[in-house]
């Protein structure tokens, strides 16, 4: 099981629904977040850190990256569910293999989102992730590193066909680990996922990136 506080539950992220308990009654001065599941933590974290005691949080499943033409519909959902119950909604995706759609239904719906491409920029930050030319790179966060096996070895087969690792990751160079926290244990993961693909590794620690200077805006 996944964190757990008075105001969110966070269940398993292939889980068919991951969060909503404790939301706010009448959404009296609240703002609601809708985020991926993978955020999860750490919104938590940055949330219970700065004392954002207004903010409160539902997570969509992070299991939405591999179907990304659902997210936005997803997103749709979640507002028309909860906005009368709130003053505000932000929606915590980039735009995450949605084409634009995304942004295209928030603009429509009259709610903002995180600028940048997908998770991996704002978690290192935006600006600093457009310099980087990594097109050889792969990227796992903390969420990722935990949960690498349901996300991406027994998606792609290589549990049950370890000989189709080539033909995916044949043009990988290294797998970088941006760390939102300094936990060895994940670093031993990660260092160890890289191995299984046959990858070089690089942590690189991030912390937060654009996440806490747009969630403090709020």
């Amino acid at each position: 099981m996944e964190p757990r506080c008075g105001w969110c539950l966070v269940q398993p992220a292939d889980d068919a629904t991951l969060t909503r308990a404790g939301l706010a009654p009448d959404g009296q001065g609240r703002l609601l977040l809708i985020a991926c599941g993978a955020l999860a933590r750490e919104i938590l974290a940055l949330r219970d850190a700065n004392g954002w005691s207004h903010l409160d949080l539902t997570c969509l499943p992070a299991i939405l990256h591999n179907r990304p033409e659902r997210i936005a519909p997803a997103v749709e959902a979640a507002v028309a569910r909860y906005r009368d119950a709130y003053d505000d909604i932000f929606v915590v995706y980039g735009d995450c293999g949605t084409g634009g759609q995304l942004e295209a239904t928030c603009a429509r719906l009259g709610v903002r989102m995180m600028p940048g491409p997908h998770c991996y920029a704002f978690i290192e930050g935006v600006d600093a992730f457009a310099t980087r030319d990594e097109a050889t790179a792969f990227y796992l966060t903390n969420f990722l590193v935990r949960q690498f096996d349901a996300f991406v070895w027994r998606p792609l087969g290589l549990d049950r066909h370890p000989e189709l690792r080539d033909l995916y990751f044949g043009n990988y160079e290294r797998l970088v680990y941006q760390a939102q926290t300094d936990d060895p244990e994940l670093d031993a993961l990660a260092r160890g996922h890289a191995a299984r693909l046959g990858l070089s590794y690089e942590r690189r620690f991030t912390g937060y990136g654009d996440l806490a200077p747009a969630l403090a805006r709020l």
